[in-house]
């Protein structure tokens, strides 16, 4: 019924489907959150900025790339999710909501952010997955209480140095990159509890076993040729995962022998003693 009436709703005009979606919100709600997701947004419903007390606003999955000014009034709100529009751009009033706490931006076509968002410092979340975003920028490495950072599925090939000076970040999620090295800046933050860089393109990895804090490094689907090697109850969830502490280098260098032979087009099948059960 749902997709029915979400299919019947493209055919009526964006003014009059608008009005029908945001009929009821003529009063702050008693929760303090308003969820617009998937409401065919094409402009954002202006009145919605007279609710000042709002601390969680939901526009993801609509056609959104602008919102209006009057978005600055909403300054208690904590968390915005903007995902799944169509942005080019970071909208300039989003880095005037300081309260800001958890930013979802994933599934436009940001290229960049803007350098204004380094004045969201009580940020602690950000999710930047599936842009167009070709390296990390760097005012991301200045939001000093992040904990937690999505930038998979973009381009990135390399992480800033910068990056280390976010000594609050605990997880950091890379997967489907351009990545052909484990990022260096990486080995330098201590404090990272879960590491993702599944689905790129890194050969080697260097030990890990430095990293007090980490709790889970995921690098599956990987054309690597060792395990990264981790402390005693790390959680490693890729090839040779199981074998403590490293895997064996015999299937190591017949793993990567396998590797290149398929890349010439004419591979065998990978035996399956190679294929680890998190394969």
């Amino acid at each position: 019924m749902g997709n029915a009436i979400r299919a019947l709703v493209a055919f009526v005009p964006a003014d009059c489907c608008q009005s029908y979606m945001v009929r009821d919100l003529r009063e702050m709600p008693t929760d303090k959150m308003v969820d617009l997701s998937g409401s065919q947004l094409r402009r954002f419903p202006v009145h919605v900025c007279s609710f000042r007390e709002l601390v969680k606003l939901y526009l993801s999955d609509n056609h959104l790339n602008s919102l209006p000014p009057e978005l600055g009034q909403l300054q208690k709100l904590q968390i915005l999710a903007l995902d799944f529009n169509n942005f080019r751009a970071l909208p300039q009033v989003v880095c005037t909501l300081t309260q800001l706490c958890i930013l979802y931006l994933g599934n436009n076509k940001l290229c960049d952010l803007p350098r204004e968002l380094s004045l969201l410092q009580n940020l602690r979340t950000l999710w930047v997955e599936a842009n167009c975003l070709t390296q990390l920028p760097d005012v991301v490495c200045e939001l000093r209480l992040l904990k937690t950072l999505h930038a998979g599925s973009n381009a990135l090939r390399l992480l800033p140095g910068q990056l280390q000076r976010l000594r609050e970040l605990r997880t950091i999620w890379l997967s489907g990159n351009l990545l052909t090295d484990f990022p260096a800046v990486l080995l330098h933050m201590p404090f990272l509890e879960v590491i993702d860089v599944d689905r790129n393109s890194i050969r080697y990895f260097p030990s890990l076993a430095h990293l007090s804090s980490l709790k889970l490094v995921i690098y599956d689907h990987n054309p690597c040729r060792n395990a990264p090697k981790v402390a005693k109850g790390v959680r490693r969830v890729g090839r040779w995962a199981e074998e403590t502490p490293e895997p064996d280098p015999r299937k190591a260098r017949r793993y990567a022998l396998t590797q290149e032979e398929s890349q010439d087009g004419e591979g065998p099948i990978l035996p399956s003693l190679l294929l680890s059960p998190n394969s």
